[in-house]
């Protein structure tokens, strides 16, 4: 029997949202995941960094940019116990200047996915997975790493629909 599990990352607090900076009590991509948990009934795991970003927003993307050129690798607060008994992946990040938040970089690399199934999601306010399923791809050999759904952050609340065909593509 598969098992699956969905992680993500997701930033509460000040975010860009339909062309403004809103301050958000659960972020756009948390939404989605728990509307994902919901469906499926599938354990979850979020990620969140030791090092919180900051809470202005234009701070945590300057951030952000610094940590991608540098290729940073932000120390994380947990991890999944027992990794192996899961068969898919359900793999939520914002999408941050064209990829995942390095952290999610660090959560793939702490584990081997040979053999699972990577289903990526991610939420956007215009610029879609950017080259985030090419760099799982890269970071993950030997997992099936399957197309990924982006929803734009201002319409993660709405998404329901779109999750399920998402979902019911991928045999879920």
């Amino acid at each position: 029997m598969s098992r699956t599990l969905i992680v993500y990352y997701s930033r509460r607090g000040e975010n860009y949202v339909g062309g403004v900076i809103k301050k958000l009590q659960q972020g756009n991509t948390e939404s989605v995941a728990g509307k994902i948990i919901a469906l499926t009934g599938a354990d979850s795991f979020r990620i969140e960094t030791v090092k919180e970003y900051p809470a202005d927003y234009t701070e945590m993307t300057e951030v952000a940019m610094q940590e991608l050129q540098s290729k940073e690798r932000p120390a994380l607060t947990g991890q999944v116990e027992n990794m192996e008994q899961y068969d898919t992946i359900i793999l939520g990040y914002p999408n941050w200047w064209g990829t995942m938040p390095m952290c999610v970089f660090t959560f793939l690399e702490a584990y081997d996915f040979t053999g699972k199934k990577i289903l990526p999601f991610c939420t956007h306010e215009g610029s879609g997975l950017g080259h985030s399923v090419d760099d799982i791809r890269k970071v993950c050999p030997g997992t099936e790493v399957k197309d990924g759904l982006a929803i734009r952050g201002s319409a993660a609340a709405s998404s329901d629909r779109l999750i399920k065909e998402w979902l019911k593509q991928n045999g879920m």
